[in-house]
């Protein structure tokens, strides 16, 4: 069976297929799936164009049914797609459940947005006259997502962009197709009018490429590596387009003296290791104080070694494979980074060789390492974290907030005075305390600052900054 684009209501083949390849056995072909060229593309944004008259005028019973039903039908197909989704991606089967139900947990959450979209009626300062501030929606929306959340990030940027009354052209991660068709042919069914979400599955050089440039498109948003998006947001802000860019990080999780160990390795193990290190918000740099340092490593690192790596699918699996052969290559290309800065590799970091074919990779931890050395620098995306020692609170700030990257940043500490002063002083979007830096809910803003964000914030209400313009009305009575 050959899975196709969905254009203007209608599933339509592409200029050529992908095959999908599960990343646990590699021999386990997941299925066919069509590629999209420019011209369907252009179709796509041509078909949201031409619906989106009639969508953002649709009463707003209407699409809170239709968003509702799509999170009730997620819902209740959850551990199908849980299954598909752990199988193309790689991580674990409970984590694939568990992102499966966030999505629809999230349709159901902007589906009760619909219902609160609210404005204001205010007095001029000139008599006679009345104001109303009203929000509407933006027009043609891009999403272009990843392959690491490939459910819950189309998700979180699909439901509040239709929510707004916006029209959809979804472009998902080349890597994992299988998730994006199986959530667009439940929207398929969901009774959205015909154009008002379109998927074009395809490479960002075809189709990519063509949402950023199309003058049709009035937003993108987007989230991927920091090199991408900082290239695609002067092309968009050019042509007066919106953009919003979520762009990865380079996460701390600052463990003090004062510190529960068990809450500090459990932060670190889930953090930096679980869906195998491949999440924008992991705790690649575990900067350490140097009374609990010793003991820190020496529990991280037992815990470390009880960990299993297997098939996703597998039970008692707690870490899947890397995603596939590039990704695999570049975390071990970091490995021999990090062993030349001098950093010292104490535990994992082996290939691992397991019943099926895979990209099977033993979480590793380099300690004695600076927060100058590349490893430290640069987001490498996998199972792959570095202790940075360091004498006090203070110190460990500095360290925590001194990285290019300000998407989340957590602590461990039983003081209330450094939990509440690293709240204020964390230069990040996001804030844990006792917690991993992964793990965030969908009813709350997400983003980060400096090279992790560009643009308002996602999810919450908060997501109405982006997927809506806000407009002022005077009237004279």
């Amino acid at each position: 069976m050959l899975h196709k684009n969905f254009i203007d209501g209608q599933w339509v083949a592409g200029s050529g297929e992908t095959l999908n390849i599960n990343p646990s056995d590699t021999r386990d072909v997941i299925g066919r799936y069509a590629r999209a060229d420019r011209a369907q593309a252009q179709e796509a944004v041509a078909a949201a164009r031409a619906a989106f008259a009639s969508w953002r005028s649709a009463g707003i019973q209407q699409r809170h049914d239709i968003l509702d039903h799509i999170g009730t039908e997620i819902l209740a197909r959850r551990e199908d797609l849980g299954r598909l989704l752990s199988r193309e991606e790689g991580k674990t089967l409970p984590e694939g459940i568990g992102e499966a139900t966030r999505a629809g947990m999230i349709f159901k959450f902007f589906a009760g947005e619909v219902l609160r979209l609210d404005g204001e009626r205010l007095p001029s300062v000139r008599p006679g006259v009345e104001v109303e501030v009203s929000r509407e929606p933006l027009g043609v929306v891009a999403v272009i997502s990843p392959w690491n959340f490939p459910i819950a990030i189309p998700a979180w940027k699909i439901a509040p962009a239709l929510a707004c009354g916006n029209c959809v052209v979804f472009k998902p991660a080349a890597l994992v197709p299988g998730s994006a068709w199986a959530l667009a042919e439940i929207i398929a069914h969901s009774g959205l009018p015909a154009g008002v979400f379109n998927l074009v599955m395809g490479s960002g050089a075809e189709v990519g490429e063509t949402l950023v440039d199309s003058t049709q498109v009035d937003a993108l948003t987007f989230t991927g590596s920091n090199t991408v998006g900082r290239a695609l947001a002067p092309r968009l802000v050019g042509r007066g387009a919106r953009v919003q860019l979520e762009m990865g990080g380079k996460n701390p999780l600052v463990v003090l003296d004062d510190a529960d160990l068990e809450v500090a390795v459990h932060c670190a193990i889930q953090g930096a290791y679980y869906s195998t290190g491949q999440r924008c918000t992991a705790s690649s740099r575990l900067i350490v104080t140097a009374g609990i340092h010793d003991r820190f490593v020496e529990r991280l690192v037992e815990k470390m070694q009880a960990l299993r790596v297997d098939h996703a699918l597998k039970e008692g699996s707690d870490i899947g494979p890397v995603v596939d052969q590039a990704q695999l290559d570049q975390d071990l290309d970091y490995l021999r980074i990090g062993r030349e800065e001098g950093a010292r590799l104490v535990c994992g970091g082996d290939l691992v060789e397991r019943e099926t074919p895979g990209y099977y990779l033993s979480p590793a931890l380099f300690t004695e390492t600076s927060n100058a050395m590349r490893i430290n620098r640069e987001e490498i995306f996998g199972p792959i974290a570095a202790v940075i020692r360091v004498q006090d609170y203070e110190e460990a700030l500095a360290v925590a907030n001194d990285t290019e990257f300000g998407l989340t940043s957590g602590i461990v500490t039983t003081s209330l005075k450094h939990a509440s002063d690293f709240k204020r002083r964390a230069q990040a979007g996001l804030v844990m305390v006792n917690l991993p830096t992964a793990g965030v809910d969908y009813h709350v803003p997400f983003g980060g600052r400096k090279g992790s964000s560009f643009g308002p914030r996602e999810q919450g209400g908060y997501a109405r900054e982006f997927f809506t313009i806000v407009k002022t009305a005077y009237t004279a009575s």
